[in-house]
């Protein structure tokens, strides 16, 4: 239990603002103040900014040491040695004292009325209906004005994230809301020898429980760095150093989601490709790979597209 969090019951948690603002940076001191300045802006003041430091090297404690002096609203900074994203998001869960957690990259920023219509369509949620979802999503636009992906079919949709990938086929950059208490649940796997995990495992786990209110709104501003130069904390041109993370990520999708085959034929072909791909990288053989396969119509899948997933792993620079 994080400082300021205090039972009422077994069930319930009460936190100290209502949301955590969550941002994971690695050496991003030059972008960081976007979510500063965005913060500075918002109408809706209940919240906290906690930032998880992966190991910068750059004045980036130096920065955020001017911004707690000045700033109107709390900022708690925790630094670690570098152990990549997921584990950053592991750390900001268990810290997070908002009852709703909103993660923002580290170069992105928002608009000045996120936070106030995040509220406003939580609680348009009826409330003898609201345990059943797990927060609220938005839409995303580029620093030009662009949006990111596909407009929603309505105004306000109640889905989940699978069902607005394969059911209405929308693409593109959300942003949005978790509750913490809903979120704790479900940690990120610890993988010995990789720092990734594609984070759609754990949102993708939590659709299968919870709903989320999709709002047609963009609040986000995903910014593109003219100089193509990834502003994430993990970019390898290498596959194998992150095939731990992918071949689980494929394998969940195989496991988890494959009712949804026949709405979406060639992503569970290409993932049945990919799982078997990223499985070599890690000297998972073919008969392991069968095993941690966990229905027949998946595993046909697999056995299927072996050949291909052999041809690609080759092909892969090692």
């Amino acid at each position: 239990m994080t400082e300021g969090s205090h039972n009422i019951n077994a069930s319930v948690l009460f936190y100290r603002h209502t949301f955590t603002v969550f941002t994971p940076t690695f050496n991003r001191a030059h972008t960081l103040y976007r979510v500063y300045r965005s913060l500075q802006e918002q109408t809706y003041r209940d919240f906290e900014w906690l930032i998880i430091d992966d190991g910068s090297t750059d004045n980036t404690s130096d920065l955020i040491k001017i911004w707690q002096k000045e700033a109107e609203f709390p900022i708690r900074y925790l630094w670690q040695e570098n152990q990549g994203i997921n584990f950053a998001i592991n750390v900001g869960v268990k810290e997070a004292q908002g009852d709703f957690f909103l993660l923002i990259g580290s170069d992105d920023s928002f608009m000045p009325e996120a936070l106030e219509r995040f509220i406003f369509y939580w609680k348009s949620i009826p409330e003898d209906k609201r345990d059943q979802f797990v927060g609220v999503t938005g839409l995303c636009r580029d620093q030009n004005g662009n949006l990111i992906g596909d407009e929603l079919p309505l105004e306000v949709l109640d889905s989940n994230s699978m069902e607005i990938r394969y059911k209405y086929k929308i693409r593109g950059e959300m942003w949005g809301f978790l509750k913490t208490d809903i979120i704790k649940q479900f940690p990120f796997p610890v993988l010995p020898g990789t720092k990734f995990i594609p984070e759609g495992i754990i949102w993708n786990a939590i659709a299968r429980k919870y709903k989320t209110r999709f709002i047609n709104i963009p609040l986000r501003i995903y910014w593109i760095n003219e100089n193509n130069e990834s502003d994430q904390l993990t970019k390898t041109s290498t596959p194998g150093i992150y095939a731990k993370g992918l071949a689980l990520w494929h394998l969940s999708r195989l496991n988890n989601e494959i009712s949804w085959f026949f709405n979406a034929p060639k992503e569970f072909f290409r993932s049945a490709v990919h799982f078997g791909r990223f499985s070599f990288h890690t000297n998972t053989s073919i008969w392991q790979q069968f095993k941690l396969l966990e229905n027949n119509f998946a595993r046909c899948l697999w056995l299927l597209m072996l050949p291909a997933a052999i041809l690609v792993f080759k092909k892969d620079p090692k």
